[in-house]
């Protein structure tokens, strides 16, 4: 494996929410995702970092396990429309492919992300003997330098034909301006694509029970020189979609997910406030 090739911080973190969701929450688990934490294989004791304290990161955890549940089901209700094209931008340690194999397969899926995560990601999957099936296609883009797009289609992506694009947590690492050129590119995809992209509130718009939690966040993301950038009202987010161009847009917010996967639980479980997503269609 090359020197340095190892998963981004973020991902691993969140892989390892997802986990934890599955194994210290009551059931039934809004997504079971615990093959990130088997790609990682973390030393024994990471259940007692600071960042995965079972009372401190349960809302957190419940935002991850309701993101990714939601990506699912979106791509699960396109698949069935006949949508034969997955694009995961900022891909990470999704775990789709190993999951759901029996949707997955169906698909040509792309995930995109730098390079150091991706080789290790193949790497760890082949020696877990997951395998790396021809419709599985990994994009790696150094994303200040290369064209994501330009990549992605020279790894087999038709753009001609529709596309379901998920991108999560990415977006509060990027500039408006590159917020702004990727939307612009992804309404250039053929009609009947859709797109399900994160965002993140500024701190005045989330409850209170978040906002301490976030300026903790907000510092360690400075401190480990991966600084939040970009923060959205609802009304911006709607506003960015439609001068980029999609013809149908829509933000699912905290109190949507709620009502989703959360509404008849007895043990409380609620996800944080903070995040957001537009749905957007072409």
């Amino acid at each position: 494996m090359e020197v340095n090739s190892k998963p981004d911080n973020t991902a691993v973190r969140t892989a390892l929410w997802r986990a934890l969701h599955t194994e210290a929450d009551a059931p039934p688990s809004i997504i079971t995702d615990t093959i990130g934490l088997e790609l990682i294989a973390p030393d024994e004791g990471w259940r007692q970092r600071p960042d995965m304290h079972v009372e401190f990161t349960r809302r957190l955890r419940a935002s991850m396990a309701a993101r990714a549940r939601f990506i699912e089901d979106l791509i699960l209700e396109e698949a069935r429309r006949g949508i034969g094209q997955y694009v995961i931008l900022g891909a990470g340690l999704d775990t789709f492919a190993q999951r759901r194999p029996e949707i997955a397969s169906g698909l040509q899926l792309y995930e995109i992300d730098q390079p150091g995560t991706q080789t290790w990601k193949k790497q760890r999957l082949q020696e877990l003997g997951y395998g790396l099936p021809d419709w599985l296609h990994f994009v790696s883009v150094d994303f200040e330098k290369t064209s994501w797009w330009e990549a992605l289609q020279q790894a087999g992506f038709e753009p001609r034909k529709p596309a379901v694009v998920a991108s999560t947590g990415v977006t509060l690492y990027l500039t408006r301006e590159a917020i702004r050129d990727t939307l612009r590119q992804l309404a250039t995809l053929a009609p009947g694509s859709i797109v399900a992209m994160t965002f993140y509130l500024p701190i005045n718009l989330m409850d209170a029970t978040d906002q301490p939690l976030q300026e903790i966040a907000e510092k360690g993301a400075r401190e480990a020189g991966t600084p939040f950038v970009s923060f959205f009202a609802p009304e911006q987010v709607l506003q960015l979609a439609v001068a980029a161009g999609f013809k149908e847009q829509k933000v699912v917010e905290t109190k949507d997910l709620k009502q989703l996967y959360f509404a008849n639980r007895a043990d409380g479980l609620l996800p944080a406030s903070g995040e957001f997503f537009l749905v957007a269609g072409t």
